[in-house]
């Protein structure tokens, strides 16, 4: 049982069908370099708490939602992320010194994005006497999940950056436009 939602959390995170978790994981990566992994790591965490927060409060039915505005939120999200980031990037800044607005960002998000997948977790948990284990198990998926991407988006922040020598500010607009450009896509069509 453990197993079965822990792979419901991976597959969430990791399903190209619902790239908008990939594209805000990518694009909260996108101001970071190899070296600072670990402020990524608290911010991608930071994520997991919120979404765990708003999955645990829908699916005890303490909070109640309109599904469509969520889902018009959702890539909201991700435009916001990204247009901070080419701010921070046109300025020159270093996005260490936001670090504080970047994690209330990823926590205020991430509780956008749990409401986003709680209707369907509420479905799936049936008659389970106890949320407890079945939503543990699933976010422990969903970082799981998230850190591949993390791992992924560091590794080619590793290539460009330190082997073809690309200047952060660039890098990080070579992410974050994309990701801003597919998600006014995305929003466009909700």
């Amino acid at each position: 049982m453990f197993t079965d939602y822990l792979k419901l959390g991976m597959d969430h995170i990791l399903d190209l069908n619902g790239y908008d978790h990939i594209l805000f994981v990518a694009v909260l990566c996108a101001g970071y370099e190899l070296k600072q992994w670990k402020h990524v790591l608290i911010l991608v965490t930071a994520f997991t708490i919120g979404h765990s927060l708003t999955l645990a409060l829908s699916s005890m039915d303490l909070v109640s939602f309109s599904p469509s505005l969520i889902e018009r939120l959702i890539p909201i999200t991700i435009i916001l992320t990204g247009i901070f980031n080419v701010f921070i990037a046109y300025k020159n800044k270093d996005v260490n010194q936001n670090f504080t607005i970047n994690y209330l960002l990823a926590l205020g998000f991430g509780l956008i994005h749990g409401l986003g997948f709680s209707l369907y977790f509420k479905a799936i948990l049936g008659s389970e006497d106890s949320i407890l284990m079945p939503l543990f198990a699933f976010n422990v998926g969903v970082e799981l999940g998230q850190l591949l991407i993390v791992g992924f988006i560091m590794l080619l922040s590793y290539i460009f950056i330190e082997k073809l020598k690309l200047p952060q500010q660039k890098w990080t607009v070579v992410i974050s436009l994309p990701s801003i450009m597919i998600a006014i896509y995305l929003l466009s069509q909700r």
